[in-house]
């Protein structure tokens, strides 16, 4: 079954639906990325590549910046000032 899940945004901008499945591995990843320490969008992004490498079926930036902000705007993960910004969780 290809079940979606509804993606929110910080801002309220516009909800984006996702396969669940692909959520729930992105996001599984971010949280293992700032577990320990803060990380920046980027180092995530690149922490999420190196475990997924070659079996991630579709964009992993797109996703990665998507649940992101999802998580963001659930109060999962949060994101802290500073220059570059970083995100804990």
């Amino acid at each position: 079954m290809n079940d979606k899940i509804i993606t929110f945004h910080p801002n309220g901008k516009q909800v984006v639906r996702i396969n669940k499945n692909k959520y729930d591995i992105i996001r599984e990843s971010i949280i293992q990325a700032i577990q320990s320490k803060p990380f920046s969008f980027t180092d995530i992004t690149k922490f999420v590549k190196n475990e997924l490498g070659q079996t991630f079926d579709g964009s992993i930036n797109w996703y990665t910046a998507t649940v992101k902000l999802d998580l963001e705007a659930r109060n999962e993960i949060y994101r802290n000032s500073g220059n570059p910004e970083t995100y804990s969780y």
